[in-house]
């Protein structure tokens, strides 16, 4: 194996999803677009966007990970991605489709929620503040 190539490191809250070496080039989305990482670029962190990750190697050719939000940090030949969830697949359609479906909608529904919550939280600092001044 050549020492040149990357080591990639995808990781979930919970768990190691993959763990790649020989890497020749990983493809990720960040929020101005997409780019690419090749084994001598300089070290970089990058915030992820729901999207396709991409990475090559010898063995497998090009894979394709659909990820959602995250960081992505490159150290030497060492890349590490942490992202909320991950999903492997070989058909560029149905992996966009799971990132439609199962991570655009997660961040839709924390969205309600943090509304929610925000409107509890306007509410109980006005009952409190109301309460102070009685």
């Amino acid at each position: 194996m050549n020492s040149e190539l990357m080591n990639l490191r995808i990781l979930l809250p919970f768990q190691i999803f993959a763990e790649k070496k020989g890497v020749s080039r990983i493809v990720a989305e960040g929020r101005e677009g997409s780019f690419g990482l090749l084994p001598h670029r300089l070290d970089c962190v990058a915030a992820l966007e729901p999207g396709i990750l991409t990475y090559e190697t010898e063995a497998e050719g090009e894979v394709y990970i659909a990820v959602d939000e995250g960081i992505l940090i490159k150290t030497g030949q060492d890349v590490l991605v942490s992202v909320r969830g991950a999903i492997f697949g070989t058909d560029l359609s149905q992996l966009r489709e799971a990132v439609e479906k199962e991570f655009l909608t997660v961040d839709e529904t924390e969205q309600k929620i943090s509304s929610v919550m925000k409107k509890l939280e306007i509410g109980l600092i006005r009952r409190l503040a109301e309460f102070q001044n009685v």
